[in-house]
């Protein structure tokens, strides 16, 4: 089951989270083979720290929240929230299959939660900007919770357009880059 977990930092705990890189990693590191996507989410100055995203398959439900929990981040206070929704790998590859690279051009993750009717779920036109692209669902997997992203573009505006912007009450666009080891 693939999951997608996004914490948001809290504001002032960037030398917090700096003193714990390394413990992050560490626990990362134990997901390897199942991780599809990580990386931070970025302030517009595109070097501050805002949140990190994993996408991640995991055995089932308890497994992802123990991910999510567990993380040393999480556990030391560096994170204000965590959005945690089973989610779909449409494109059925990892990020680092995406044929754009790591480096290059905009980044951006989109969050687009909804409710009711399902949209979104083929892949749009433009594929080949995409780094990951899927449903949010409920745990058991029935229930359409919105559309998330991943997606090389111009500006935040061009990586929304990609969705049905009217099908979503709430659409958040992040800057966001590759994540791993450095």
């Amino acid at each position: 089951m693939e999951f997608l977990c996004f914490h948001r930092d809290r504001r002032g705990t960037v030398p917090l989270r700096e003193a714990l890189r390394e413990d992050h990693w560490s626990y990362m590191d134990r997901f390897a083979s199942g991780m599809i996507a990580r990386g931070p989410t970025l302030a517009d100055d595109g070097e501050t720290p805002t949140g990190s995203l994993h996408i991640v398959d995991l055995p089932d439900p308890a497994a992802a929240r123990a991910f999510a929990f567990d993380e040393p981040n999480y556990q030391a206070g560096v994170y204000r929230d965590v959005l945690l929704r089973r989610w779909r790998n449409t494109l059925g590859r990892a990020m680092g299959d995406f044929p754009g690279g790591p480096v290059g051009g905009n980044r951006y993750l989109v969050l687009a939660l909804g409710a009711g009717r399902a949209v979104d779920l083929a892949v749009p036109p433009d594929a080949d900007r995409l780094i990951a692209y899927g449903p949010l669902l409920s745990d058991d997997g029935d229930a359409w919770l919105g559309t998330a992203m991943l997606v090389r573009a111009s500006h935040p505006e061009a990586a929304r357009a990609l969705l049905s912007e009217r099908s979503y009450p709430d659409i958040e666009v992040h800057n966001w880059q590759f994540g791993g080891r450095r």
